[in-house]
């Protein structure tokens, strides 16, 4: 492996941490992951807000999604047109954050209209100023992921047999999971019922009892974003980083035609080691601060 193909695997992990990053914000933005489902509940429990409420699917289609489009329209770019990379790769993520937008008001609209009986309003300055956020981070998103599959199909010594957009559409698949899996856990109880003691769980009759009062005044999606990329956001940008570093850093090494057996070792190594070390970190910090306290009712904050 020639240190340009080194550079190469190394700026694909640092477009994919990106990407992760700006994936949980947005979903963090507009309220589309696991804890969604408290934000739709609340004005049912006799609780309206202002938090943005766009979840068209879970995270993974979704980010699907915005990664395909953005990357096939580049592709069609590239090579049909003609358009220099960049400026297709720029073009593609322009019309992904545009779809982003159509269904982040359609959902936003169609579910608070829905909602009317039970006293939830229709702001139109959470859509005006928050949209804009969402679509932004979703730009992010779709240019990060489609310029790494236009890297593993034109750039890298031993080109991927998959064409652009299916190569983004599995790594949208990868970045929505892992902000369901690594983000969501920075984002849901900990913001949404801070008057919850921290571990304690939360009670059945307790859901869509969400926190509405801000630091300044109603809380909405944007405060959701100052909180989550302290460390949601960047948490979420390792874990996607990592991934495809590592899965392409074993597939530059070893080359996957002449040498798969070794690159598919090297992929078990890696699993078996970050599943140990995350045991090790959940053992350990189970030892420093649990066991969780057992929740016993309510709490006061």
């Amino acid at each position: 492996m020639d240190a340009f193909s080194m550079g190469l695997v190394a700026a694909m992990g640092a477009l994919a941490t990106v990407a992760g990053a700006s994936e949980d914000i947005e979903s963090d933005v507009g309220s589309q992951s696991n804890p969604n489902s408290q934000v739709q509940l609340a004005a049912q429990v006799g609780n309206p807000h202002r938090i943005y409420n766009k979840a068209i699917s879970g995270e993974p289609p979704a980010n699907a999604l915005w990664a395909a489009t953005a990357a096939m329209v580049a592709y069609t770019l590239i090579t049909t047109f003609q358009l220099p990379a960049l400026m297709a790769l720029v073009v593609g993520a322009s019309v992904a954050a545009l779809f982003n937008g159509v269904f982040s008001m359609s959902a936003y609209f169609g579910r608070n209209s829905s909602q009317a009986r039970f006293n939830q309003w229709v702001y139109l300055d959470i859509v005006r100023y928050t949209t804009p956020s969402i679509m932004a981070h979703a730009w992010i998103t779709a240019f990060c992921i489609s310029t790494i599959s236009y890297i593993m199909v034109y750039m890298l010594p031993t080109p991927h047999p998959f064409p652009m957009p299916i190569i983004a559409l599995i790594w949208g698949l990868a970045v929505g999971a892992i902000g369901s899996s690594v983000g969501d856990i920075h984002y849901g109880s900990e913001r949404q019922f801070q008057n919850r003691q921290f571990g304690c769980g939360l009670n059945t009759m307790l859901s869509g009892q969400i926190v509405r009062k801000a630091e300044a005044g109603l809380r909405n999606s944007i405060d959701n974003a100052w909180f989550c990329t302290k460390f949601g956001g960047p948490a979420t940008g390792m874990g996607f980083g990592l991934t495809v570093f590592l899965d392409n850093w074993r597939t530059a090494v070893f080359d996957p035609v002449t040498q798969a057996t070794y690159a598919i070792l090297m992929g078990v190594f890696f699993i078996l080691v970050e599943v140990f070390y995350n045991h090790y970190i959940e053992r350990s910090t189970r030892r420093k601060y649990g066991p969780y306290p057992e929740y016993k009712g309510d709490i006061a904050a």
